[in-house]
C-alpha cells in the first residue's frame, strides 16, 4: 500500500507545529514575568533567572538524546509522551505554591519540550519528498523565529494586566488539545530500529551539554573567573570529549557524529550556530540596551522585536518554496550579506537612537536570518541518508542551542567588561552604551566570517535514497 494512504500530512504537520510552537515559546516566556514572581515568592533576581536558564539547560540535555529516542520509539509514542510530560510540567508551574515547585514545573516542561524540535524536523524530512522539503522546513523556520520573539511581548502584556500564572494556563489547553487529537489522528512515520540503551553515553551527553550550557550561562551572570563557571565548563568539555570518542567506537551510537563527513554538513552547522547565536544574542542585548540604558519599558522592548519576528514568521514558508525551486546557495549568500550589514548598523547605538530605528534595523536583520537559517539546515540534512536524519537533526539543533548559550554569555561578558574599562576613560561619556556597541561589533565580525565561509560551500546533490523516502519506507502504525 502506498504510504500516502496511511496518514494525513496536514494533520501531522499541524500537530507537530502546534506542539513545537508552545514548547519553543516557553524558552522566553518567563523573561518579563520574573519581576512579579520575585515579588510574590520573595526570591532574588539570580534565583529567578533560573526559570529561563533551567528550561534552556534541560532542553540542551534532551535534544542530543532525541536521536536515540527517535530510533527507539514510534512517532506516536514519542509525541504523546513528550507533550504529556510538557503539559504536566505546565500544570505544576501554573499552580506552584512556592518557587521550588515552580522551578520543578519548568524542569518537567523542558524535558518534554526538548524532544519536540528534533522530532518535528525528522518527521518533516521523512514525509516530504526532497523537492517539497523547503516549504515544509519553512514552516519550522516560522516556529523557531516567531515563538521566542512572541514570548517577551506576551509575557509583558499578561503580567502587566493579569497574574503571571495565566501564562501557563494559556499554554495548557493548547497542549491538551494537541495530545487529544494526536491520540486519534497521529500515525507513525519514523523508522524504529530499537538501538541498545548505552547508559554511559546518556551520562556523558547530559554532563557534557548540560555542563557547557550551565557554565556559559553562569559566565554571563557571574563572570568567567567564578569557580562554579570554571568547574562546570571543565566538566562539560571533558564529558563531551568522552561522549564523542565513545560514539565513534560504538556499533550503534546514541548520536552519530559521522554525519560531519558529508561535505556541506560541517559548514552548515557553523553558519547555523553563528546565525542562531546572533538571533538569541541580539534578542538579549536589545532589551538590555532599551531598558537599562534608554529607560524603555519591558513591554516596549518586546514590542520592538515583534515586527522582526512577524516578518520572519510570514516569510519562512515563502522562502521555503523558493528554496525548492532555486536551492540554498543564493538564498544563503543574500541572507548572510543582509545579516552582516544589518549587524553593523547596531554598532553605533547612542542616546539619540530611536525606537523606530531599532525596530526597522532588527526587522531587516530578521529578514536576512530567514533567508539563511532554514535553507542552510535543509541543504545539509538533504545530504544525509534516511537512517542518519534523526542524528543530523539532533546534532544541528544541539549545536545551535549550545552556540546560543555560549554566544549570549560571551556577548554579555564583552558588554559588561567593555563598559567597566570605559569608565576609566573620561572621553567616553556613556560607558554602558559603549559596552553594548563593542558587543555588537564582535557579533557583526562573526557574521561577516560566516558570509566569507559561505563562498567555500559546495552544494552537492541530495542523497539518492531520499528521493522516494516515505514511499519506500514501511511505516508501522502500531502504538
Amino acid at each position: 500500500m502506498d504510504s500516502t494512504t496511511n496518514y494525513n500530512k496536514t494533520t501531522i504537520v499541524a500537530l507537530l507545529l502546534a506542539g513545537s510552537f508552545i514548547a519553543i515559546l516557553n524558552q522566553t516566556l518567563m523573561i518579563t514575568a520574573i519581576p512579579p514572581i520575585m515579588a510574590e515568592m520573595n526570591v532574588t533576581a539570580n534565583s529567578a533567572q533560573w526559570l529561563t536558564t533551567v528550561f534552556m539547560l534541560v532542553n540542551g540535555i534532551m535534544i542530543p538524546i532525541s536521536a536515540f529516542l527517535l530510533n527507539r520509539y514510534t512517532t506516536r509514542q514519542l509525541f504523546i509522551a513528550a507533550m504529556s510530560i510538557f503539559a504536566f510540567g505546565t500544570l505544576v508551574a501554573g499552580v506552584a505554591p512556592n518557587f521550588e515547585v515552580l522551578l520543578l514545573g519548568r524542569v518537567i516542561q523542558s524535558t518534554g519540550a526538548g524532544v519536540m524540535l528534533p522530532l518535528m524536523t525528522t518527521v518533516f524530512l521523512m514525509i516530504f519528498p526532497i523537492n517539497k522539503r523547503g516549504a515544509a522546513m519553512g514552516l519550522i523556520g516560522l516556529v523557531i523565529s516567531f515563538a521566542p520573539a512572541v514570548g517577551p511581548a506576551l509575557s509583558g502584556w499578561v503580567t502587566g494586566n493579569y497574574s503571571w500564572r495565566l501564562l501557563f494556563f494559556i499554554i495548557l489547553p493548547i497542549a491538551l488539545i494537541d495530545i487529544l487529537i494526536a491520540v486519534f489522528a497521529l500515525k507513525n512515520v519514523t523508522e524504529v530500529t530499537k538501538p541498545k540503551v548505552d547508559v554511559l553515553s546518556i551520562v556523558f551527553s547530559s554532563l557534557g551539554f548540560g555542563g557547557l550550557l550551565y557554565g556559559f550561562t553562569s559566565a554571563g551572570n557571574h563572570g568567567w573567573s567564578d569557580m562554579i563557571t570554571l568547574i562546570t565548563i571543565g566538566v562539560g568539555v571533558l564529558s563531551l570529549f568522552l561522549f564523542v570518542t565513545r560514539q565513534l567506537k560504538l556499533e550503534q551510537p546514541m548520536l552519530e557524529f559521522r554525519v560531519f563527513k558529508y561535505s556541506i554538513f560541517p559548514f552548515a552547522v557553523v553558519i547555523g550556530m553563528i546565525s542562531f547565536m546572533g538571533l538569541i544574542g541580539v534578542e538579549t542585548l536589545i532589551p538590555l540596551f532599551m531598558q537599562n540604558m534608554r529607560e524603555f519599558t519591558a513591554f516596549e522592548a518586546g514590542l520592538a522585536l515583534l515586527p522582526g519576528a512577524l516578518i520572519t514568521g510570514l516569510l519562512s514558508p515563502i522562502i521555503g518554496r523558493v528554496f525548492d525551486k532555486v536551492g540554498a546557495k543564493w538564498l544563503v549568500l543574500v541572507g548572510l550579506t543582509i545579516l552582516t550589514l544589518s549587524s553593523f548598523s547596531f554598532t553605533n547605538l547612542g542616546l539619540e537612537t530611536s525606537f523606530a530605528y531599532i525596530t526597522i534595523m532588527y526587522s531587516i536583520r530578521m529578514f536576512g536570518l530567514a533567508l539563511v537559517m532554514m535553507p542552510i539546515q535543509t541543504a545539509a540534512l538533504n545530504q544525509l541518508p534516511k537512517k542518519l536524519i534523526p542524528h543530523g537533526a539532533a546534532l544541528d539543533n544541539t549545536m545551535r542551542m549550545t552556540a546560543a548559550s555560549v554566544g549570549t554569555a560571551i556577548l554579555v561578558t564583552i558588554m559588561t567588561t567593555s563598559a567597566t574599562s570605559a569608565q576609566q576613560q573620561p572621553a567616553i561619556a556613556h560607558p554602558d552604551i559603549y559596552g553594548a556597541n563593542i558587543a555588537f561589533i564582535v557579533l557583526a565580525v562573526l557574521t561577516l566570517g560566516t558570509l566569507i565561509l559561505s563562498f567555500f560551500i559546495k552544494y552537492d546533490k541530495p542523497a539518492t535514497e531520499e528521493v522516494t523516502v516515505i514511499s519506500q519506507a514501511k511505516a508501522s502504525n502500531d502504538y
